[in-house]
């Protein structure tokens, strides 16, 4: 594929010559340019497949605005930045950039990139993967590859599992799949931790009230449904209880489902209709050079919300987030970025490695008494939970109230 495609460099420097040797012996055709201007008058001349921004000056959206405006120019546009420019990535990729390349990367690295974007633009949805309201941030292997397969598979009505540990994204992959599946229907989650078999069927009742469409319906960590939800599942998705049938099912579960299933823990039928498509989100520690994007794109976007300075990462503290094993993944990184802004510098504790145990050691002190053993238990299956207070109740099979009463803090529903 490489050997038919023509590259239009733009930057200033010696680098975009070096760039130019470097892509010569893989493209049918690698220009440069110094400026916009001269872009133009080489796009008059050669239809180029690709655009490589190389350190541009001045804000993303404002570099967009003039190449929107310049005939010609391919709208394929993929930024290479150091990696202390993770803000303008993240705005690049929010304002139309196809991926974005941090240094230090390989010859192969940028030839594998450029063929990934020119790859995946021929099937691409209308809408931009720039959408920062449903937007899997990074621009490593994994990320690409997933973000190729939901524009491949989002206008198809197959049935998709989504799996991956706490705090990858899970929900949000289905959110983006349903926004570019082209479906006029709403999105509706069902939380699988919460709702009993009654109360599915209320719920697809009120799904069916709500919808007119081909929405989607997200059965959400469908791993904690109970045997009676399962069945109801089941049931439901082969009588067609779920209207209209036009209506995608995306499941999601933590990792190994299908071991679950080989275990007799989850049932194997409901498992094969749920899993038509399978998508695996890789933890944060399997991608962590995506890690300076998405701290960016969280310290962009809470320092808005929240009213507070914008803070830049040192390369120190970059450091730092590098060499964390994240095992709260991206939404651990979330929370540590905000921790970050309230107190102005990166807290000292945030990243501490948890002590290592032996099998079978307790995590609590000796000396505790039985009811803060409890409490402590409590405490961690509502974290096991994502917070549910009403998911954790279940599995600990007690009421709501007591949860309330021995926790005393609030939650989320």
């Amino acid at each position: 594929m490489s050997q038919s495609k023509s590259i239009l460099l733009l930057g200033d420097g010696s680098e975009v010559s070096r760039l130019q040797r470097r892509l010569a012996r893989h493209f049918l055709t690698v220009e440069c340019s110094q400026t916009i201007d001269e872009s133009r008058e080489l796009a008059q001349r050669c239809r180029f497949h690709l655009l490589v921004v190389i350190d541009p000056q001045g804000p993303w959206s404002a570099i967009r605005d003039v190449l929107d405006v310049c005939d010609g120019l391919p709208s394929e546009t993929l930024l290479i930045a150091d990696r202390s420019s993770a803000e303008t990535a993240i705005e690049a990729l929010q304002n139309g950039a196809s991926d974005v390349l941090l240094r230090p990367f390989s010859t192969e690295e940028l030839v594998a990139k450029i063929n990934a974007i020119c790859g995946e633009c021929a099937a691409r949805a209308p809408a931009r993967m720039g959408d920062s309201r449903q937007m899997l941030v990074g621009s490593s292997g994994p990320i690409r590859a997933i973000r190729a397969l939901i524009e491949h598979i989002a206008a198809t009505p197959a049935t998709l599992l989504i799996e991956g540990e706490a705090g990858t994204g899970r929900k949000l992959a289905a959110r983006l799949l349903h926004g570019r599946s082209g479906r006029q229907g709403p999105f509706v989650s069902v939380d699988c931790r919460a709702v009993t078999e009654p109360g599915l069927q209320r719920e697809l009742l009120s799904y069916a009230r709500e919808t007119s469409g081909d929405g989607t319906l997200f059965l959400e960590a469908v791993h904690e449904a109970s045997p009676d939800l399962q069945a109801g599942l089941l049931r439901s998705i082969e009588e067609n209880a779920i209207y209209p049938v036009s209506t995608r099912i995306v499941a999601s579960a933590t990792t190994g489902l299908a071991r679950l299933a080989a275990a007799h823990r989850f049932r194997a039928d409901l498992y094969y209709r749920l899993s038509v498509v399978r998508i695996g989100l890789p933890p944060l520690r399997e991608r962590r050079a995506d890690i300076p994007l998405l701290a960016a794109h969280f310290a962009n976007k809470l320092s808005a919300d929240m009213s507070l300075p914008l803070l830049e990462l040192r390369p120190a503290e970059l450091d730092r987030l590098a060499e964390h094993d994240w095992p709260g993944n991206v939404r651990e990184l979330r929370e540590v970025v905000e921790q970050t802004l309230r107190l102005g510098r990166l807290p000292a504790g945030a990243l501490a490695k948890p002590a290592q145990r032996r099998p079978g050691v307790h995590d609590y002190p000796l000396d505790w008494t039985l009811e803060q053993v409890k409490r402590h238990h409590m405490a961690r299956v509502l974290a096991a939970s994502d917070g549910n207070k009403s998911a954790a109740a279940r599995r600990l099979d007690i009421s709501r109230k007591t949860l309330d009463r021995k926790l005393g803090a609030s939650g989320n529903e």
